[in-house]
């Protein structure tokens, strides 16, 4: 009980740095200066520390809280890169469903009047590939994760291929910012992650995701 205590502390105040000043503790400098910190932290409480990444995660899609991309990187820091991807992809795979449900089910009403206009254009070509569809707007990085969360929930697309697109489609920019974490004395800037090249290919990915859409049509065709 006292572990879970500690649990929702450590929540509590994760959300109380993303709202308090995010610029003072979202930056690199500062986890720098607290890399050994965060090392004893999450050897003395590994399952404390995991849980409560997932939890921060699951909270930062459902209530569209900033911070998630330098968690990413952090996590490849403090859990390494393997593990690190595999929490982040856990908690924000799960944290976007919830978000899809609270969407769909029962703010439905609210976010159609919001945002229903520019999903009612796009809905028959989503159902109609959804997998695809979800992969090609979690693998570029241009769309923003709320964004593409509400958007579906609008849309006729089943619950289970928004989950597995989402996960298998968050994979290689994750893996990318926990490389980098874990590599953090190299890393001067979140700039450098995310270069123009790295960007690039991300979208290719996105693209070669609806290969199997447009083969599909052009066999229809002819």
């Amino acid at each position: 009980m006292k572990k879970w205590k500690i649990l929702v502390l450590v929540l509590l105040a994760i959300v109380l740095t993303i709202y308090i000043d995010q610029r003072q503790y979202f930056s690199l400098e500062n986890l720098k200066l607290n890399r050994d910190r965060l090392g004893d932290f999450y050897q003395a409480n590994t399952l404390i520390m995991i849980g409560g990444y997932i939890m921060t995660y699951i909270m930062i899609g459902l209530f569209l809280l900033p911070g998630a991309t330098f968690l990413s990187f952090a996590a490849g820091l403090i859990f390494g890169p393997a593990l690190g991807v595999g929490i982040v992809v856990v908690g924000s795979t799960l944290g976007a469903a919830l978000a899809f449900l609270v969407s769909r089910y029962l703010l439905r009403d609210w976010v159609e009047e919001k945002f229903g206009k520019q999903v009612r254009g796009v809905n028959d070509n989503l159902c109609e590939n959804p997998l695809n569809s979800v992969l090609f707007f979690r693998l570029i990085p241009l769309f923003p994760f709320f964004a593409v969360n509400i958007g579906f929930a609008l849309s006729q697309v089943p619950l289970k291929f928004f989950f597995w697109g989402t996960m298998f489609g968050k994979l290689p920019a994750t893996y990318i910012y926990a490389n980098a974490g874990n590599n953090l004395a190299t890393i001067n800037s979140f700039a450098e992650i995310m270069s123009i090249k790295v960007l690039g290919s991300l979208s290719l990915l996105g693209v070669l995701a609806l290969i199997p859409v447009f083969y599909k049509k052009m066999k229809d065709e002819f």
